[in-house]
């Protein structure tokens, strides 16, 4: 895990008080020679994964001003690119750093992966996956809100069965955790299919959003510094998707994704280097301080763009 310098606000606070003590003004040396403290590791990450939208379907759209308010408010990437199409590989890659051709090509529901991934890496993870009835559920809910294939835990076969039935919970698992201070490592959040933009689009997504990201951001982990959370779309708009497409390599439209970083160290960031998938494991991983998976050891680093 990473500890970063107090700011100099900080700096400047404990070099006034020890002007007031010795009665004298401090001088440029003194500011340079005084002892900075260390701010809060990140102990949390946090994802949350929607779906289906290009870049230029979310930011900068009037009508998605809560998301736009964040990516102004803490940070937001502008040059980020998904694997491929269609969604279960984005997912299985995110998580586990697998090139494009040891992923699935379709929306399989009972293929299974080689891990590994993060969730068996060695920190604390848990899934939270709204309106799934049942922990570490492979079956679909009869009105197709929770579908496991938004699941990753799921796939990986080095995912023990008894902890994806301790770690692979509904989202109602989060208010608990929250409150108890128990929050993993690793936690990732799957909104379900009216709430993750796929079937009811930009709006209903954007609501779910703004009623359930203050529980996070007004979290005491979050306000101390010590959690970051990626909000990231799956994959860009599907209308002319290619199943199969490299998108890490492509500049269609369709693999052009939002992604947003929200911290307490983030403040106003609009980065434009070029982010994929693989980018946000590999912060995610080195902020945990795990070794990086696959793709992820050449991908593009995002941690210093966003402060963290």
């Amino acid at each position: 895990m990473k500890t970063r310098p107090a700011g100099g606000y900080a700096l400047l606070l404990s070099v006034m008080g020890a002007a007031l003590v010795c009665a004298a003004v401090p001088t440029a040396s003194s500011l340079a020679s005084a002892p900075a403290a260390a701010a809060p590791a990140i102990k949390h990450v946090v994802w949350i994964v929607d779906e289906n939208h290009s870049y230029n379907q979310i930011i900068g759209v009037s009508k998605d001003a809560y998301i736009n308010s964040l990516a102004t408010t803490y940070g937001s990437a502008s040059n980020a690119w998904g694997i491929t199409h269609p969604s279960v590989p984005n997912y299985l890659g995110l998580v586990s750093g697998l090139p494009l051709k040891s992923l699935p090509t379709t929306d399989c529901t009972t293929c299974t992966q080689a891990g590994p991934d993060l969730f068996t890496q060695g920190e604390s993870w848990r899934s939270y996956e709204v309106t799934m009835p049942t922990p570490c559920d492979r079956v679909a809910t009869s009105n197709g809100l929770y579908v496991p294939k938004h699941n990753p835990p799921l796939y990986f076969r080095d995912v023990p069965a008894a902890a994806c039935k301790v770690n692979d919970l509904p989202y109602t698992s989060l208010a608990a955790d929250l409150k108890s201070h128990t929050l993993p490592a690793f936690s990732f959040i799957a909104p379900n299919q009216d709430d993750n933009m796929h079937s009811t689009g930009n709006l209903a997504g954007q609501a779910w959003l703004k009623a359930n990201l203050p529980a996070l951001l007004n979290s005491t982990e979050f306000t101390s510094g010590s959690m970051v959370i990626f909000i990231v779309w799956d994959e860009g708009n599907t209308t002319g998707e290619v199943a199969g497409t490299d998108c890490t390599t492509s500049t269609s439209n369709t693999c052009h994704v939002p992604l947003l970083v929200l911290s307490h160290w983030t403040r106003g960031v609009n980065f434009s280097g070029k982010l994929t998938h693989y980018s946000v494991l590999k912060a995610t991983e080195d902020l945990l301080g795990l070794p990086e998976l696959g793709q992820a050891k050449t991908a593009p680093s995002l941690t210093a763009a966003f402060g963290l």
